[in-house]
């Protein structure tokens, strides 16, 4: 076990000028949050914590997600972080609140700012299909804030996905398949304007889910919620969301609270690069 306190940087050894910021998640699907901040953010330094040893998350109840959510949270307070991104559906459904009272600096969740992307992208009054989880759905939590700036929700589960992202299978016959069932399905009962990607492991999967609107006849625009969390982050942050140059050095570090081998396995999957380590993190049952 690699202890907690043994500081270092996956990706570089100097640290980045910027803010520290805290991305946790609780598993590899917050890394399409992370690949969004690095690329938007890159003068920041990142800590990311995946909680796999106790996921899903989803199968929880609402008191054991938030004591998992609060301790994470903690821990990245206590490692230094000066602004925490929940990039977990799950957890900012039903413990965000609980985080932000728990520590001490400002809490960012992925639902929020995916709502209002979507809003930006087609307007108030406009029809919203938002593809999530089925625990994410049961929470409603999509629908509330998608009410709040003035669209109209219609929340479908698509629990084959996970898996099949996990798989590997982004680019698979049997994922396409998948895809046509619950799209088709969904369009039957409603006409979106917008899609809006309600887990972090969708954007791996963005473009087959546009295309497959497409050969349903939906001219739907999807919208990736962790392109919009990292967008947020950058207003809160005050600062200039833009491309990292090849020049640019990244600086994150990933924690795993259980097997590192299969945490840089997938996780450079969601990453869309290589994770050269990965610290074990013991944070109890």
């Amino acid at each position: 076990m690699n202890p907690a306190g043994g500081k270092q940087n996956v990706a570089q050894t100097t640290a980045n000028p910027g803010p520290m910021v805290g991305v946790f998640d609780s598993g590899f699907g917050g890394l399409t949050v992370l690949r969004a901040l690095l690329s938007k953010i890159p003068s920041a330094n990142y800590l990311y914590l995946g909680d796999t040893a106790r996921l899903p998350y989803g199968a929880k109840s609402q008191a054991t997600i938030a004591r998992y959510a609060v301790e994470s949270a903690r821990f990245l307070e206590q490692r230094g972080c000066e602004y925490l991104v929940i990039a977990c559906n799950t957890a900012t459904a039903l413990a965000l609140e609980d985080i932000r009272r728990a520590v001490s600096v400002p809490v960012l969740g992925v639902i929020e700012p995916g709502a209002h992307a979507a809003k930006r992208a087609v307007g108030a009054g406009a029809e919203v299909l938002v593809l999530a989880t089925a625990a994410t759905v049961q929470s409603h939590a999509y629908h509330a804030a998608c009410e709040a700036v003035g669209l109209r929700a219609i929340e479908v589960a698509c629990p084959l996905l996970v898996p099949l992202v996990e798989e590997g299978w982004t680019d698979h016959e049997v994922t396409r398949e998948v895809l046509r069932i619950y799209l088709s399905e969904a369009l039957a009962k409603c006409k979106p304007e917008a899609v809006l990607l309600g887990c972090t492991h969708y954007p791996l999967i963005a473009g087959a889910i546009e295309t497959t609107l497409r050969e349903l006849g939906s001219d739907a625009v999807v919208i990736d919620s962790a392109e919009a969390t990292a967008e947020a982050a950058a207003a809160a942050l005050d600062v200039a969301a833009g491309r990292n140059s090849p020049e640019t050095s990244l600086s994150f570090e990933c924690y795993a609270t259980d097997s590192v081998e299969k945490f840089q396995r997938l996780g450079s999957l969601f990453l869309h690069q290589p994770i050269a380590h990965v610290h074990h993190l013991d944070l109890g049952g």
